[in-house]
């Protein structure tokens, strides 16, 4: 019961996500963004979507297995700090790659510490999720495909913050 109630908010979650994504990139078109990185953003979608299934098709597999509550804790204090990312951007946060011309990134909350904050908590995300019920193949299988998408993302999206693009 308790990884249906888990899986279930947690597609939501991403849902909800991928819908202030769209509502965000109709803002930044107005102001005159490019998209970047078109290419992968596919590779990137298909690989999270499978994420979601290797969590069910193990869980199931593996038929069923207790709720890790400290790995839950962890996640939840993840979403916080994803939230605080989210929040910081605002109007400007995006699954894609967005770039307004003669516009410079975002300096508060988070960034003022970080370079690439969102992916940080993604990197932890991957890897703590399927922690939770103790779904060890998907976590180091998405850890290791994650790694190597965002190596092509985040030099992408330093590229075009360096101009180069």
């Amino acid at each position: 019961m308790y990884f249906a109630i888990f899986i279930s908010l947690f597609i939501v979650q991403r849902l909800s996500e991928l819908w202030i994504a769209k509502r965000n990139q109709h803002f930044l078109l107005q102001q005159g963004a490019i998209e970047y990185g078109r290419e992968h953003y596919p590779f990137m979608v298909a690989m999270h979507t499978l994420f979601i299934v290797s969590l069910i098709a193990e869980y199931q597999w593996r038929d069923g297995t207790p709720i890790n509550w400290l790995f839950l804790v962890i996640f939840i204090g993840l979403l916080l700090f994803k939230f605080w990312v989210i929040s910081s951007l605002g109007k400007y946060w995006n699954t894609r790659i967005f770039r307004i011309p003669n516009f410079q990134p975002v300096t508060k909350g988070p960034f003022k510490y970080f370079k690439h904050p969102n992916y940080m908590e993604v990197i932890c995300e991957i890897a703590i999720i399927p922690l939770v019920f103790h779904l060890y193949y998907t976590a180091v299988i998405f850890t290791l495909l994650n790694a190597a998408m965002l190596n092509v993302r985040i030099r992408v999206e330093n590229r075009v913050w360096r101009g180069e693009l």
